[in-house]
């Protein structure tokens, strides 16, 4: 009796594994950490009010396909995920901004918990009408990632770091959007990082 409960047991653990393993959500974690993202400023404690992102910068995790697809308007830094709201309150512009050069070729860096396959990491930056006091929009960013770095399905190492120049004609406080598209799931990982030029 006691081998058929033990076996029971096993087969149920071993059926919602399963169940887990194959959901829609990525097994994988990670965040933008140069330039310095929100939810980084926020683990750091160089910012207060920031609810629980302070212990998990690395979950921000949203639906995959931006800008077509992805988060709503006025919830891209958070990915959507409503228990990181406090990553789409501009706070009246006062986020800590990373300091840059238009122009300059750059190193940027994520930090990874929790590796899974990736498609690519995109960078989007804001157009030159961003209001830094308003949540952030589509009608914002320009158009298309100024760098995409293709991973074709390949796993990422713990600190990612990809080469890039930043671009031209830029002057000002603007937000770099860093989007992690995990390949084999539905979902992607979301940073936005304030900057000024």
């Amino acid at each position: 009796m006691r081998s058929r409960i033990g076996t029971a047991a096993i087969g149920a653990a071993l059926a919602a594994v399963s169940v887990v393993a194959t959901s829609g959500t990525a097994q994988a974690h990670g965040y933008s950490t140069t330039p310095t993202s929100r939810q980084s400023f926020c683990a750091q404690g160089a910012v207060s009010d920031c609810g629980s992102i302070v212990w998990e910068p690395q979950s921000v995790e949203g639906p995959k396909g931006f800008p077509q697809a992805g988060p709503a308007d006025g919830q891209i830094c958070s990915g959507g995920n409503q228990r990181f709201a406090e990553l789409d309150n501009p706070r009246g512009g006062g986020w800590p901004v990373n300091r840059l050069t238009a122009g300059q070729q750059y190193t940027f860096g994520w930090r990874i918990t929790a590796a899974h396959r990736t498609t690519d990491f995109q960078y989007f930056i804001t157009n030159n009408s961003y209001d830094p006091s308003q949540p952030l929009t589509r009608a914002d960013l320009e158009p298309r990632p100024f760098l995409t770095v293709s991973k074709n399905g390949a796993q990422p190492s713990a600190t990612e770091s990809h080469q890039g120049t930043l671009p031209t004609g830029k002057s000002g406080r603007h937000m770099i959007v860093a989007v992690w598209n995990v390949y084999d799931t539905t979902n992607a990982f979301y940073a936005c990082s304030d900057v000024q030029f």
